[in-house]
């Protein structure tokens, strides 16, 4: 058995809502962009048009470890394996987690080795660009804007304290409810007798 991915048939109903919604996340100019970044990072070509010059880890390891060195310890050789090419895009995907990236912006290994969510692999890539702007010395490419690092906001304590007593809208307000004028048919009659 070759390097092929799982034969699954055309998905129909929610599947296909669904898969058509993940594809119109995908924007070509950003992943020549991923690519482009990749190659000049590495300074090896990327092949083809789409990320089928990624799917054995090779390069995405080879530019994890050009930006972070020693994130990636060994690069399996994925010649033929599809197994070893799994497990480069998966020791990828670790060092981007250890080098603090966060979880929302990173892929799964089908993601990029089955074509699943490709939109989410040129996340993963573009946050890879922006974890290369964060390293000191540093003057390749940009791919990406540049990460915020926050904002911190000095108040007083007599400014802390006034919010304090502030009931905020997410809590709810009471202020002109009341169950005046409200009849919900005839009210219940209570009768000792029964009758």
């Amino acid at each position: 058995m070759g390097d092929e991915t799982a034969n699954n048939p055309a998905a129909m109903g929610m599947s296909r809502h669904v898969q058509n919604k993940i594809e119109g996340k995908r924007s070509e100019s950003l992943e020549a962009d991923c690519r482009n970044f990749i190659a000049h990072v590495t300074g090896e070509p990327v092949d083809c048009d789409k990320f089928d010059a990624l799917k054995d880890g090779v390069l995405l390891c080879k530019a994890l470890n050009a930006i972070i060195p020693g994130s990636v310890a060994k690069i399996e050789n994925a010649s033929k394996n599809k197994f070893a090419k799994r497990a480069n895009i998966e020791q990828f995907i670790q060092g981007l987690e250890k080098a603090g990236v966060n979880g929302a912006e990173l892929f799964q290994v089908n993601d990029l080795y089955e074509n699943k969510n490709l939109a989410q692999v040129t996340i993963g890539i573009a946050a890879l660009g922006r974890l290369a702007q964060k390293q000191p010395g540093y003057s390749g490419p940009i791919l990406g804007p540049k990460e915020s690092e926050g904002y911190k906001r000095d108040f007083t304590q007599e400014q802390l304290d006034a919010g304090k007593h502030i009931t905020g809208l997410q809590m709810g307000s009471n202020q002109g409810a009341s169950q005046a004028g409200q009849s919900f048919g005839r009210p219940r009659q209570v009768n000792p007798t029964g009758k």
